[in-house]
């Protein structure tokens, strides 16, 4: 199979530049300076082991010519760019007939539950990835995965249930690319449980590494009622931290460790958008349809638009500041 991989940011670019490295066809979509570097001098991809190049094709849309029949596309853009991304690639050609919407799969690997109903909206085969792949995207060109000894797990399945034989092919792929790559009947429940780990994005982002104990038990509470009131199963801490035992294990990069995870990367970058709407917003929308209160949450999101809207630098937002939104 052929992978389009589209946002080829921290996730993105990791699991392109490995497919690629070993020895599948990618073609990496970026926008912007990102763009301009891959086009100029590769994808550049530092992990603790090795650093390696990609020098692989970059487009910043479907443009070109019909796509081959057996392509598989890859979204790993962040949760508000997803509607924007599916729209035009839904509509592309098809080489022998039909749009990429009516006949190719599309893999979401991404943070966030709201991007698989809005992909089944658009596509037709629909495949839910649970990501824990710790990666940095700062610089336009390169990415530092800090993932040992494996860069990344990555559950996949299909949407809204079970797993067909592109699941399996894909999972294949990844765990050749050196990915663990379980392939689940119920990845949803796997998103569902990421999803309440990446309540504390916001947190980081906003506070840096000093986030109060008690403020990331309490957004992780809130979520927890929210699902439960909703009917909505996920695995625990306690699952996934068996399942990925020392398979996937953080490692200091060119002496470094890594800086943030994903919200707290798109305040460092400037990015003008972030993903918390997605994350901590779901579980303020689910309180609000099942009558559970979900004020923290709520606040962090409210907080997280402050510091895009006023620039505040990530890590920076005054914890005196978020306490009076929180009440």
């Amino acid at each position: 199979m052929r992978y389009v991989i589209i946002g080829a940011g921290a996730v993105g670019g990791t699991i392109g530049v490995l497919l690629a490295d070993a020895g599948h066809d990618v073609t990496l979509v970026a926008r912007g300076a990102h763009l301009d570097a891959l086009r100029e001098r590769g994808l550049t991809l530092r992990t603790p082991d090795r650093d390696v190049t990609g020098r692989l094709p970059a487009v910043a849309g479907p443009d070109g010519p019909p796509l081959p029949a057996d392509t598989v596309l890859v979204l790993t853009v962040k949760s508000q760019d997803t509607v924007a991304a599916l729209d035009v690639w839904a509509d592309a050609p098809v080489e022998g007939g039909g749009t990429a919407g009516e006949r190719l799969a599309v893999v979401l690997a991404q943070n966030g539950v709201a991007n698989e109903p809005a992909a089944l909206r658009r596509f037709a085969r629909v495949h839910p990835v649970c990501v824990w792949l710790p990666a940095t995207h700062l610089e336009p060109g390169v990415v530092v995965a800090n993932g040992h000894p494996h860069p990344g797990m990555l559950h996949i399945g299909r949407y809204p249930s079970g797993a067909d034989d592109t699941s399996r092919a894909v999972a294949a792929d990844l765990t050749a690319a050196r990915f663990v790559a379980p392939v689940r009947d119920d990845v949803m429940r796997w998103k569902y449980g990421k999803l309440l780990a990446n309540l504390g994005n916001g947190l980081q982002a906003l506070l840096g590494r000093d986030v109060p104990e008690a403020l990331s038990k309490r957004v992780r509470a809130e979520g927890e009622a929210a699902l439960a009131a909703a009917g909505i199963a996920h695995t625990s801490v306690e699952e996934e931290a068996a399942e990925r035992g020392d398979l996937v294990s953080h490692r200091p990069v060119g002496g470094a460790e890594r800086s943030g995870g994903s919200t707290w990367q798109s305040l460092a970058r400037g990015a003008g958008s972030v993903e918390t709407d997605h994350l901590n917003g779901e579980i303020v929308l689910l309180g609000r349809l099942h009558g559970v209160p979900t004020p923290a949450n709520a606040a962090v999101q409210t907080a997280v638009r402050r510091a895009v809207r006023d620039r505040i630098p990530a890590g920076g937002f005054p914890l005196g500041e978020l306490e009076k939104l929180l009440g």
